[in-house]
């Protein structure tokens, strides 16, 4: 309920009386209200907010005190739980120093608005974004595709209060393209997901935006968000597309989906539900031409599910993110294979006969959509699981074997870009980062 009235602008301290709900259903007994009617009283006539009378802009500092660093430490994290700002895993304090430092990343000034973190309605800076990347651990050249991911994320056109809430537990998947995914140390290989030691930051973004998902949009369970079991909810996902392992005459995700130039900065928003692992390989002597059909076929067969988190971008966004490594993506196009004709495969190898989709109950669920193009797709027989080959998002990422290919469900109205942007000092800050955590060139790594 705070999270509601919070969301419509209204105060999120707001005074409020609660009683059972039994109570306001018809011939029920209202004397309750009658006995407690002073707190209402009071309520409309003496309450006043605590936010309306800080001043604008301004944060209260908190001081935690202990014996030592390690106390204090423990108690500020102690304290964060408490307050259920915390995620249940330690979090660094964002004391005034390091969210002036994680600033530094940014090219716009601290009190920016990128908008409402729904469904409190929690107002958003730049500054709130630091604080969130501080809390996590992070550093101030992840704070670019942070603030990019966050942008992206208040779309208007996200749907993104409906994530946040509903009970099939949605997360941000951030797909980042172009030579800062590498300057800033972001897995597109080996264990891309998270976690590895060498390229820490998919981690500290993703679980930075939780934070804020959580802290400023109220996305607690069981009350902000209804999430039955809340899968990939403590750093979400943030990895980096393989662009230098496409093969020749593909092109990028950003460029492909986005209209990006080469070598341009920027992040790919989608929403997802769950993870699949696919085993692509064959598993004896086959020539690589039954090798390449057969795992297209398993590719398939696994994403051919009435998942009915898809019906929420049938139109315009995606069934789901299809990742392949790079070796394996040299393998099909030495075949002849390219992104297009691969999409064109699993669109007309996915689809579900709809009397499959009858028998479970998925055509009741399209008879209400709201989208007029989602009802009608209840005449296709097989129903195709989105309405065009092009929805569905083939990225190459992961490391260099050529077993396992990875399916993320979508659930999303669209597919979101955003441009990354930097300040003029970003180089001093990859410096920076270099001294703090060692060489980040290939040549250093293990």
């Amino acid at each position: 309920m705070k999270n509601a009235i919070s969301g419509l602008g209204l105060a999120p301290d707001a005074a409020m009386v609660t009683f059972p709900i039994d109570m306001f259903l018809p011939d029920s007994d209202i004397a309750p209200l009658e006995r407690r009617k002073r707190e209402v009283y009071n309520g409309l006539t003496r309450w006043k907010s605590d936010f309306a009378q800080a001043a604008p802009g301004a944060s209260a500092m908190l001081a935690v005190e202990g014996v030592g660093y390690e106390d204090a430490l423990i108690k500020a994290n102690n304290y964060l739980l408490t307050n259920l700002w915390g995620d249940g895993l330690p979090l660094w304090p964002a004391t005034r120093e390091r969210v002036e430092w994680i600033l530094k990343g940014s090219v716009l000034p601290r009190t920016h608005v990128l908008g409402k973190f729904p469904p409190r309605g929690g107002v958003t800076t730049v500054e709130t974004c630091a604080i969130a990347l501080a809390m996590a651990g992070g550093r101030p050249e992840y704070l670019p595709v942070l603030l990019a991911a966050v942008d992206a994320c208040l779309d208007p056109d996200a749907n993104f209060e409906f994530m946040q809430a509903t009970s099939a537990g949605p997360f941000p998947v951030i797909i980042v393209s172009g030579p800062i995914a590498k300057e800033i140390r972001l897995s597109s290989g080996f264990g891309c997901l998270g976690p590895d030691p060498q390229q820490p930051a998919g981690p500290g973004i993703g679980r930075a935006l939780r934070l804020l998902q959580q802290n400023v949009g109220g996305a607690l369970p069981g009350v902000g968000t209804m999430a039955n079991y809340g899968s990939m909810r403590n750093v979400n996902l943030v990895f980096a597309e393989d662009e230098e392992g496409l093969p020749e005459g593909w092109q990028s995700h950003a460029a492909e989906r986005h209209g990006y130039a080469p070598g341009t900065n920027s992040i790919s928003l989608v929403f997802a539900n769950g993870i699949s692992n696919i085993r692509r390989r064959g598993a004896k002597k086959e020539t690589p031409e039954e090798e390449a059909l057969q795992g297209m076929h398993r590719m398939a067969d696994c994403m051919r599910v009435p998942a009915l988190g898809v019906l929420q971008g049938y139109e315009k966004g995606t069934p789901g993110i299809l990742m392949i490594p790079r070796v394996v993506a040299h393998m099909m196009a030495a075949l002849g294979w390219t992104k297009k004709s691969m999409r064109e495969f699993l669109w007309q190898h996915t689809r579900i006969p709809l009397e499959q989709m009858r028998r479970n109950g998925s055509t009741s669920w399209m008879e209400i959509d709201a989208n007029p193009v989602t009802r009608a797709s209840m005449k296709l027989d097989p129903w195709p699981i989105t309405l065009k080959p092009d929805n569905i998002v083939l990225i190459v990422a992961g490391g260099s074997h050529p077993t396992n290919s990875h399916w993320l469900q979508g659930m999303g109205p669209r597919v979101f870009g955003r441009v990354v942007r930097t300040p003029e000092t970003f180089d001093r800050l990859l410096a920076a980062a270099d001294r703090d955590l060692g060489c980040s060139a290939d040549e250093c790594r293990i």
